[in-house]
């Protein structure tokens, strides 16, 4: 099975970033819209540049970052029109190249919470994050959210999360995959609200560490893959920051090769091509670390510098 490594948003080997932002605050004493524009256009020159840098590398998988379009889900604003020849600029890269997006918004987009305010702004990220993906015409998107919640219980947090999934228009439904977090939802949750919406799940295994009822990943990873139907499956890796009970949710720099391995190992089994997005602090730098220590560890056949087969 051929497997391909990823990275989240920023290249620690480039010294820019596509995430630089304005406050709320600081923008509403003047209303700088050119200021506003004048950051856009910086994001997107440096996204550019990091896909530039993604392509000449053979890093094939990428997360965009959510930041690319300040203050998008809180003013009312034109961020597609006046960047039209930058967006077709990053569309081109990306199918020129077949590179893998997708998206991933934060912590605070909560789809089954009990506050209206707070499921309306999640609805407007979806919807940010959606345009931002269409414009650049990348067919397949994914827009990966945690279930969220576990007010009144997790069993009534869930009929929320799928009566409001439900009340999304088809476009953003067809986009979402669910992933299973490190407290609340574990793997087969996320199964049970996968097979009564037929979305994709994205497993992350650290978060699976950290919450589950003793059930056996390999045992899973299959029914798991097979939400993706005939789509690439993605996973997400990464190392806890340390082995102490208050820091071991929170990401590593870097990844453990040895657990990654052990993971490998344990479903290598299903001989099912997919992608794996490392979530570890030093982005890039950890990917090209785990490859390094992988080519030492193990025979896996490396056919470019992120991608191997088993």
């Amino acid at each position: 099975m051929k497997i391909r490594l990823g990275y989240v948003a920023i290249s620690t080997s480039l010294d820019i970033t596509s995430s630089k932002t304005i406050t709320y605050t600081n923008f509403i004493k003047d209303k700088d819209y050119n200021k506003l524009c004048s950051t856009i256009n910086n994001n997107l020159d440096n996204l550019i540049e990091i896909l530039k840098y993604n392509i000449a590398n053979n890093i094939h998988f990428y997360r965009l970052t959510s930041k690319l379009i300040p203050l998008s889900t809180i003013i009312d604003y034109d961020y597609i029109t006046p960047f039209m020849s930058k967006y077709k600029i990053i569309s081109k890269l990306i199918k020129d190249n077949n590179l893998r997006i997708d998206v991933h918004p934060d912590q605070f987009n909560v789809l089954n919470s009990t506050n209206k305010e707070i499921v309306n702004n999640t609805i407007k990220s979806l919807e940010y994050h959606y345009k931002i993906l269409d414009i650049l015409n990348i067919k397949e998107k994914i827009i990966i959210l945690h279930i969220g919640g576990n007010t009144f219980g997790k069993e009534k947090s869930i009929s929320r999360f799928i009566n409001n999934f439900k009340k999304l228009p088809d476009y953003l439904q067809k986009c979402i995959a669910i992933e299973n977090d490190d407290k609340i939802f574990n793997i087969i949750d996320c199964l049970k609200i996968s097979k009564k919406l037929n979305i994709p799940i994205v497993l992350d295994y650290h978060h699976y560490i950290c919450n589950n009822d003793g059930e056996q990943i390999e045992k899973y990873i299959i029914e798991i893959f097979n939400t993706w139907h005939n789509k690439t499956p993605k996973i997400h890796f990464s190392s806890p920051k340390s082995n102490s009970k208050r820091e071991y949710r929170s990401h590593n720099d870097y990844i453990n090769p040895n657990t990654f391995i052990e993971f490998i190992n344990k479903i290598k089994h299903i001989n099912i091509d997919f992608d794996i997005m490392l979530e570890a602090k030093a982005k890039d730098s950890a990917l090209y670390k785990l490859v390094s220590q992988l080519k030492y560890l193990t025979n896996y056949k490396f056919i470019d510098e992120t991608s191997f087969l088993i």
